[in-house]
């Protein structure tokens, strides 16, 4: 049976800081249905390139949209996101755009969210095998020569959280927007039967700032003493 770990940063073996933004995103959105303004967290596609879409300046400024304009800008970016892609207000796309300083080890995160990773560690991953491992690049400046080549992993979202973990009270997504909200449990549990067989790694569908990563990650992380990730299990159900 496969276990699961909600991947955090190590602040023990940080030394390296970035202050840097995705160069596109979709609006955050008024709704009409539910009265609601509001943008997402945690969905970042690093590695869909928007350069060649005629629209692409439409995407460089964060703001709030009526749904009927959000939901315009969607579908333009739909055909470039992987399938069945989850592009709610507030989806980020393209590199992390910034400044950068500091020592990077193989994993650096700034609040657990995003996850940028040397390329050399990143290939190291890539000969384990590791399922569903992607990159994107970064646009990140350096003062210092020699600046290591960084990528930003994208961590597609799958599966969910058990509705045991959700509180009761906690009504259903709006039927327009999607918005549903409610705070991440102490505990949380993942839906066995939602759990992607095929990956290594991901976000949680329904909770997005969460990483997750299987034993076999965990393993070939230790294995070649990449620095950076620490582990914590969650339970399944």
């Amino acid at each position: 049976m496969t276990r699961y770990f909600r991947l955090r940063e190590n602040n023990a073996t940080v030394t390296a800081s970035f202050d840097a933004s995705h160069k596109w995103g979709l609006p955050g959105v008024h709704c009409p249905t539910c009265k609601l303004t509001w943008a997402t967290a945690g969905l970042l596609y690093p590695a869909v390139d928007l350069t060649h879409l005629p629209e692409r300046r439409e995407f460089e400024r964060a703001r709030p949209e009526p749904f009927a304009e959000f939901a315009r800008l969607r579908e333009l970016v739909r055909p470039l996101a992987p399938p069945n892609a989850l592009l709610l207000p507030g989806t980020l796309f393209g590199p992390l755009v910034g400044k950068a300083s500091g020592d990077f080890g193989a994993f650096t995160s700034l609040g657990n969210l995003p996850w940028v990773v040397r390329k050399d560690a990143f290939e190291r991953l890539q000969a384990e095998g590791i399922r569903g491992l992607l990159g994107g690049p970064t646009e990140l400046r350096f003062r210092k020569k020699n600046p290591p080549e960084l990528l930003e992993l994208q961590l597609e979202p799958h599966g969910q959280l058990h509705p045991d973990c959700i509180p009761p009270d906690v009504p259903p997504p709006c039927e327009l927007c999607g918005h549903r909200y409610f705070r991440l449990p102490d505990e949380p549990i993942l839906d066995a039967a939602s759990l992607p067989p095929d990956l290594d790694l991901f976000r949680v569908g329904n909770f997005a700032t969460v990483s997750v990563v299987t034993e076999r990650f965990m393993h070939a992380v230790q294995r070649l003493e990449l620095s950076g990730l620490t582990f914590h299990e969650l339970p399944t159900r």
